[in-house]
């Protein structure tokens, strides 16, 4: 199994493929209002670094860093179904955070779903802490905030 991480997309036909995914489980899972994931042309902005990883050839995760000011935020960070526990979200949080270090950023933040009980596992073995809401979010039963400070070795 060949595993790579590289920009990436997300018009990519898999990428986009993988977005709809993640947008349709929180569809099912949130009402609209609680949604917060951007649409694959928002994440086509110049202040996001969108990343892909592909196992064997094929996409089968992606991730975003959303360059804020002062802070570096997760976005879509979602895996294939088909491809979790191969420890993909790791990788592509991993080197999510290595890029928010090349670009001196001093923190990163993430919004996630309440019920997304693997992700906030995962978040945390990565050394995120839960944190209150930041940017323009609001506090919701349905979001959970973490943040992780990088100016920690």
């Amino acid at each position: 199994m060949t595993i790579s991480i590289e920009y990436a997309s997300p018009r990519h036909p898999e990428i986009r493929n993988l977005l709809l995914a993640s947008h349709d489980l929180m569809g099912s899972l949130f009402p609209a209002e609680a949604n917060h994931f951007l649409s694959i042309d928002a994440l086509c902005d110049a202040t996001i670094h969108f990343f892909g990883v592909r196992v064997d050839g094929v996409y089968r995760a992606c991730g975003a860093l959303a360059v804020q000011k002062g802070y570096g935020e997760l976005k879509s960070i979602f895996t294939d179904p088909a491809a979790r526990g191969r420890g993909l979200g790791q990788t592509i949080i991993q080197h999510i955070e290595g890029t928010a270090r090349d670009l001196g950023l001093a923190q990163l933040k993430l919004e996630t779903g309440s019920l997304l009980h693997s992700a906030h596992r995962l978040y945390e073995r990565e050394g995120f802490a839960l944190c209150g809401p930041f940017g323009e979010y609001e506090p919701t039963e349905f979001s959970v905030f973490m943040s992780k400070d990088l100016t920690r070795v």
